[in-house]
């Protein structure tokens, strides 16, 4: 239902709990688009449901204006960020933004849910870059959620349910599948999606049988999986409490304030040791603090292991990562690493011989640019890369397709972490992409990563041969004009950490 009562146009919508009230964006049916923010999926995680698994939130009466975003889990200043990710002050941070070109109950059109990332505990659903306007251009009903981030969401705490973060996503999936269709969208055509930490939630879904009732299909940008084994959590709350100087029950959290905790989180996250080198190969060894912990209930087994087993394999998924996430990290040291052999530098992050030998074999051209670009590039594969290939081969033969996104940012040098989200959202546009994409990033490539997107989406291929019929095929976005749109083996550079 449109209200165009006044100059500014309204768009009102039904909801399990009540009636909102959004906003258009440019003229309904000619190319505009309707933003319902803040609407709340759960009740506010205070008080007695600080550490509960979220509650449905009460019914209203009359319409609830839905113009401004609500709450987000992360707190603060982030500081300075590859994606624009804010933070808005409040409690009521269990909400869903919806975008849509056609709210009501009769368009029937495909729904992408896009989880944010910022390593389980920060990032906000709030980005500029995550306006669902291209893809409601192209006829897609866009959501995202929010979810509580770092030990509020994922920390193992004595008496309270394991992985409420995960549970929060759970929940805005279950609020969408009962109410999309009264934002025009088709609660059967559902693909979720996220980048980094939320493209490790997306798949941790896949691989999650208590979610499978609710969504369709998966695409996963730069997927940092986590996979926090009980013991891990367990040392790093009680390395929590004990900083916090209380005892590791819900009691004792509970009488700790939020932002205190969220102050001592990243220490008691951190190796005890002062040294550097070994915090770095306790990272790449262990992977993040704070994540989805393998709970036994909930989440019962590793995200892999349970893609070997077939759980998600009717499901099909797009994964990719760009070619060098984090090997911007290493430039400043670029200088003082240039006379260190790159053997060297690996075996200091705990490579073996054997494989570091099969490693720089395999990685000849990043080689030639300097013992910083190779240690940048093994980090980025360690945590990025190799994931994408070991995932395609647990899913065997299910629906897979795999890309690489190979563009380097004029003004970053490197294809690095998160330059292709904006290509994705095809929101070129934002004033924040030129900091990370140049002054002219290329519309084409845009096109062609934002396209797919939208095909995959709509339920078709998204437009290269599957991994799962042609084993390595990879589609390369924004590669060297000598390099094929689709490579046999677009991953055989890390063959050697799989």
């Amino acid at each position: 239902m449109t209200d165009t009562s006044t100059s500014t146009r309204y768009a009102v919508a039904d909801t399990g709990a009540g009636q909102v009230r959004g906003l258009w964006r440019g003229d309904p049916g000619a190319g505009g688009s309707a933003a319902f923010l803040g609407i709340p999926f759960a009740k506010p995680p205070i008080g007695p449901l600080r550490f509960a698994a979220p509650v449905p939130v009460d019914p209203w009466d009359g319409v609830r204006d839905a113009l401004e975003f609500a709450p987000t889990a992360q707190r603060g200043d982030p500081g300075i960020t590859l994606i624009p990710e804010p933070s808005v002050p409040g409690d009521a941070t269990l909400n869903v933004n919806v975008f849509t070109p056609s709210p009501g109950r009769t368009a029937s059109l495909p729904v992408l849910v896009w989880i944010h990332g910022g390593g389980y505990v920060a990032g906000s659903p709030a980005s500029p870059w995550y306006d669902g306007r291209a893809f409601n251009r192209d006829g897609v009903v866009t959501v995202t959620i929010s979810y509580r981030l770092g030990f509020d969401g994922f920390g193992h705490i004595e008496g309270a349910p394991a992985n409420r973060g995960v549970r929060d996503w759970l929940a805005a999936l279950e609020w969408v599948q009962a109410n999309i269709a009264h934002f025009g969208g088709d609660r059967a055509r559902v693909t979720i999606a996220g980048q980094s930490a939320g493209g490790g939630a997306v798949l941790r879904l896949l691989a999650l049988p208590a979610a499978q009732h609710l969504f369709r299909a998966v695409w996963a940008l730069s997927a940092a999986l986590a996979d926090v084994s009980p013991e891990r959590a367990r040392a790093a709350s009680a390395r929590l409490a004990h900083l916090a100087a209380v005892e590791p029950t819900r009691d004792g959290f509970a009488s700790v304030p939020e932002e205190t905790l969220q102050s001592l989180q990243e220490t008691a996250s951190r190796p005890e040791s002062d040294d550097r080198l070994a915090g770095a190969r306790a990272m790449l060894t262990d992977g993040l603090s704070w994540g989805p912990m393998v709970d036994g209930d909930l989440v019962r087994e590793p995200t892999l292991a349970a893609l070997r087993a077939g759980v998600g394999a009717d499901k099909p998924l797009v994964l990719g990562t760009t070619d060098d996430e984090f090997t911007m990290v290493l430039d400043s040291a670029a200088r003082r690493l240039r006379v260190v052999p790159a053997s060297l530098a690996l075996a200091k992050l705990g490579v073996g011989r054997e494989r570091r030998r099969a490693y720089l074999s395999d990685n000849g051209a990043q080689r030639r640019k300097g013992t910083a670009a190779v240690l940048g590039r093994y980090v980025t594969d360690a945590v990025f890369r190799a994931t994408v290939v070991k995932v395609a081969e647990a899913r065997a033969a299910a629906p897979t397709w795999v890309y690489r996104f190979s563009w380097p940012s004029p003004t970053r040098r490197w294809a690095l972490h998160c330059l292709d989200v904006p290509f994705w959202f095809d929101c070129l546009d934002d004033p924040h992409v030129a900091v990370i994409a140049g002054d002219a990033p290329p519309r084409r490539l845009a096109a062609a990563l934002h396209g797919a997107a939208v095909a995959f989406t709509r339920g078709d291929d998204p437009g290269w041969p599957a991994w799962s019929g042609a084993p390595g095929a990879t589609r390369v976005f924004g590669g060297e004009a000598s390099v094929p749109d689709v490579i046999a083996d677009g991953y055989r550079s890390v063959r050697a950490l799989v």
